[in-house]
């Protein structure tokens, strides 16, 4: 499989009123990555996150939806009380989350991957060539702004 387009939108401040204000995982988020695989496959709400070890991928996610015992809203799951109602929500099992895939610890439920990488060596493949249009974007738009100064001053 080959991926045949990146398209990257940078989200970093780069030097914006009010970018110090942002939250520190607005900070920490680069970018949002579009793919497409083969022309014939995208996938979308691919992020680029600057971490402890520098920057890596991160893959779409969701967080998995409990539903309320009263009125039946689907609420983020850890949540003690129904954001429509009110009513106190079931709590999970303290070890274990009951997944699709059968159980699974409760720290790997806080958001669950929608597609993702499934060898070592397609990841490290798709990670290259997210970060490589990640910095030629971000080389584009470093001469962009300071050609627009330029011009301004």
């Amino acid at each position: 499989m080959e991926i045949t387009e990146v398209r990257v939108a940078v989200r970093e401040p780069m030097g914006r009123p009010g970018a110090e204000e942002l939250r520190s995982g607005e900070r920490r988020l680069k970018a949002y990555v579009t793919l497409t695989f083969d022309h014939c496959f995208v996938v979308r709400n691919i992020k680029i996150i600057d971490g402890k070890n520098g920057l890596f991928v991160a893959m779409p996610s969701h967080k998995p939806k409990v539903p309320c015992g009263q009125c039946h809203f689907k609420n983020d799951a850890g949540g003690r009380f129904c954001s429509q109602c009110g009513g106190a929500l079931a709590a999970p099992p303290r070890d274990v989350v009951g997944g699709p895939s059968g159980a699974e610890p409760a720290e790997a439920q806080a958001h669950r991957d929608i597609a993702h990488p499934i060898t070592a060596e397609f990841r490290q493949y798709l990670q290259e060539k997210v970060l490589e249009a990640y910095e030629a974007e971000r080389a584009r738009s470093s001469r962009h702004h300071a050609e627009n100064a330029s011009a301004h001053s």
